[in-house]
């Protein structure tokens, strides 16, 4: 049985340029950039044993957070994009997103995995998350999905189809 929790909240202050973490703690930015789909974050991790380092991608409109970890050695995963089912306000320069339980594994150009389906019941059944979000959810984890499928698999291919065209420090 999953683990029932609320909701991971994140706050990005683009104006300050931190990010305050699900677990409140506040970690410097290396770099903003706010496009008219979305916002990115380039930041070390420090203190992760898995990842030395992150890049992230909002994308409000998808309802999706789009991550590429920097591995440490030893810690390697098969995976090129981790993708955050999540619902995304904004205020100012202050974004906020509140993660929706869903995450999509990415390998690029050879597939996907849907995770933590678990989850988004037990907190729906715990009244955690409310049905029509959890509907949501699972909507815009269709929607990926076969967005990527019919595009191979690739990303910034599917991303195109609706002009967007993130950059990355180094994809």
């Amino acid at each position: 049985m999953a683990e029932i929790h609320p909701s991971k909240i994140e706050i990005f202050d683009v104006a300050a340029g931190t990010n305050i973490d699900p677990k409140g703690i506040v970690r410097e930015v290396e770099e903003y950039r706010v496009e008219e789909f979305g916002l990115y974050l380039a930041r070390p991790a420090p203190g992760r044993a898995q990842f030395h380092y992150l890049e992230s991608w909002l994308l409000p409109d998808l309802g999706l957070r789009l991550t590429d970890f920097w591995f440490s050695e030893g810690h390697e995963r098969d995976q090129d994009f981790y993708l955050d089912v999540v619902t995304v306000e904004r205020e100012g320069t202050t974004w906020r997103s509140i993660d929706w339980y869903l995450d999509i594994v990415v390998r690029e150009g050879r597939g996907l995995e849907v995770l933590d389906t678990d989850e988004l019941l037990a907190a729906t059944s715990a009244g955690l998350l409310a049905p029509a979000d959890a509907e949501r959810a699972l909507r815009i984890s269709h929607a990926t999905v076969e967005g990527l499928a019919a595009h191979g698999y690739k990303v910034a291919d599917w991303l195109s189809t609706m002009d967007i065209e993130l950059r990355w420090r180094r994809h």
